[in-house]
C-alpha cells in the first residue's frame, strides 16, 4: 500500500474517509481520534511543566508526558496498519467457493483475514484504555487551567474506543470460530465498559470542577 494515510493533512485525510473506498474507515477513524484525544492530554503536561506551583509533581508529569507520547505514536501508525489489514480481507471474500476445496481453502483464508483485523482495532483499543489513565492523572495532576482539555481527552478517547470496538465485532461476527470470537468480544467488552466508565467520571468530575 502506497498511501500513507497518517502523513496526509486534516483535510486530505478526511476528504478520502468521505470517499468511496473502504480504507481508511471506522478503524483508521479511531485510531487517529485516539490520537488527538492522547495528544491533548500531553497538552496539559506541557502546560503544566515549569509551574513553580506544580513543581513537585513535574517528574510525574514529565513521565507520563514520555507514556503519552509513545502511544499517540502508536496509534497515528494504527491508521495504516488498520488499512492494510483490510486488503487481504477484502480480497479473501472473493475467493472461489464452488468446489468443496475451494470453500475449504476459503474458510481457512477468511479466518487468518479475520483474526488479523481484529487485532488492529483490538490494539487501538488497548492503546485508548492506556490514554484514558493519562487523561485522569493529567486532570488531577496537571495545570488547572488545562483541566478542560483533560476532561476533553477523556470524552475522544471514549469515542475511540467505542468507535474500535464496533470494527472488531463486526469481525468476530463472520468468524467459524466461534471459541476464539468469543475470547475476543470478551476483551473487547472489558475494555469498552472498564475504559469508558473511567472515560465518563474522568468527564463527570471535570465538568463538575467547571461548573463548580
Amino acid at each position: 500500500m502506497e498511501t500513507n494515510f497518517k502523513d496526509k493533512t486534516c483535510a486530505e485525510f478526511t476528504a478520502v474517509l468521505a470517499g468511496s473506498d473502504p480504507v481508511p474507515g471506522g478503524g483508521g477513524a479511531s485510531a487517529l481520534a485516539g490520537a488527538v484525544g492522547t495528544a491533548l492530554s500531553h497538552m496539559v503536561g506541557s502546560l503544566t511543566l515549569g509551574k513553580k506551583k506544580y513543581r513537585d509533581v513535574e517528574p510525574q508529569i514529565r513521565e507520563a508526558m514520555g507514556k503519552a507520547e509513545k502511544l499517540q505514536d502508536r496509534l497515528l501508525s494504527l491508521i495504516q496498519r488498520d488499512a492494510e489489514v483490510f486488503t487481504p480481507l477484502s480480497e479473501a471474500y472473493r475467493l472461489p467457493k464452488e468446489t468443496e476445496e475451494e470453500i475449504a481453502r476459503k474458510d481457512a483464508v477468511m479466518e487468518a483475514c479475520l483474526l488479523d483485523a481484529c487485532s488492529v482495532p483490538v490494539e487501538i483499543m488497548d492503546c485508548c484504555c492506556q490514554a484514558i489513565g493519562l487523561a485522569e492523572f493529567f486532570a488531577e495532576k496537571g495545570s488547572k487551567m488545562a483541566v478542560s482539555d483533560a476532561g476533553a481527552s477523556a470524552a475522544i478517547l471514549k469515542g475511540a474506543l467505542e468507535a474500535a470496538s464496533m470494527n472488531v465485532y463486526i469481525n468476530t461476527k463472520s468468524m467459524k470460530n466461534r471459541e476464539k470470537a468469543a475470547e475476543l468480544e470478551e476483551r473487547c467488552d472489558r475494555m469498552r465498559v472498564n475504559g469508558g466508565e473511567q472515560a465518563e467520571e474522568i468527564v463527570r468530575k471535570v465538568i463538575r470542577q467547571l461548573r463548580g
